[in-house]
């Protein structure tokens, strides 16, 4: 199992978002969590932002094509996206995640 992060600036778009990844079968699940503010450099100048974190969780084989939507439908121009190997999932949740990481027939 896989674990991305990105973050946006609205509640909203945050939502919109985590609804469509799954709807598309991109994530077995994303969970919205927020505000929470950001401390950067952004074009030589330090920001600090109000911003909802997404929190995909994935497998192996939904990694691509998640990467390719989000990117295509992020609304920041350099989106943070980070994704890591989870080092241990649960029998049972992993079960659940792998009968979930399929597209949906139709």
């Amino acid at each position: 199992m896989l674990i991305g992060w990105t973050t946006v600036g609205s509640r909203e778009t945050a939502h919109h978002l985590a609804a469509e990844a799954i709807s598309l079968a991109l994530a077995v699940c994303v969970q919205v969590d927020g505000p929470v503010t950001s401390h950067y450099r952004w074009q030589g100048a330090q920001e600090k932002t109000e911003e909802f974190r997404l929190t995909f969780k994935l497998m192996a084989n939904q990694l691509a094509p998640l990467s390719a939507w989000l990117h295509a439908h992020h609304p920041y121009e350099t989106p943070e996206w980070v994704v890591v190997r989870a080092e241990h999932v649960a029998e049972k949740y992993l079960s659940w995640a792998l009968a979930n990481s399929s597209p949906l027939s139709l």
